[in-house]
């Protein structure tokens, strides 16, 4: 059955408008302050489509996902008593505990870390936010960590370019529904070990 291929060639499809940069810059924004789905999933497909255009792309999704992490530090320093209740019944509460212990062990490390790596870096956003981090040194790491993040996507799927764009669409369904029968298996193994 090959659902996920027309699903594919569609995703391609929009990422070849002439808007998609525009969203991929509202998408980078947010995440990086409130919304949960990573701008990688619209900057890997782009660059591999463009890749004349994937260090343009990696820049533009740096900037604004490093501006939404200002708005971020901006929520946490000025409106976290607004949010805190939604956050600690939230799956992200956890993170932002460990978001605290990161700063107090590692301190501007721990942002460097966060937006290079697939932690919530939201999260660390607020946190800094709340413990007034030293905003300079926060943006910075910010820039480093994000920026290195959104590059090294960029540059692999600009790599591979419409080579991997061929070699994906014919492989797309049987990788999707071997994700389907792994997330299966997980959560058959999950609710085993719970009953």
């Amino acid at each position: 059955m090959r659902l996920f291929s027309s699903l594919y060639a569609r995703v391609m499809q929009w990422v070849r408008h002439r808007r998609a940069p525009w969203f991929l810059a509202l998408l980078s924004f947010a995440e990086s302050s409130f919304f949960p789905i990573p701008p990688d999933v619209m900057l890997a497909p782009m660059a591999m489509a463009q890749p004349q255009r994937a260090w343009c792309l990696a820049l533009l999704t740096t900037v604004t996902s490093v501006l939404g992490g200002l708005f971020g530090y901006a929520i946490g320093w000025g409106a976290f008593g607004l949010i805190e209740p939604w956050l600690q019944t939230s799956r992200y509460w956890e993170a932002y505990q460990t978001a605290h212990r990161w700063f107090a062990e590692w301190g501007v490390w721990a942002v460097f870390i966060a937006g290079f790596s697939p932690i919530p870096y939201k999260v660390f956003t607020i946190a800094a936010g709340v413990l007034q981090m030293a905003l300079m040194p926060f943006t910075i790491a910010s820039f480093v960590g994000r920026g290195a993040r959104f590059f090294l996507v960029a540059g692999l799927m600009a790599w591979g370019g419409p080579r991997l764009e061929a070699t994906l669409h014919r492989w797309v369904d049987r990788i999707g529904w071997a994700m389907v029968g792994l997330v299966a298996v997980g959560l058959g193994w999950w609710y085993w070990t719970k009953g």
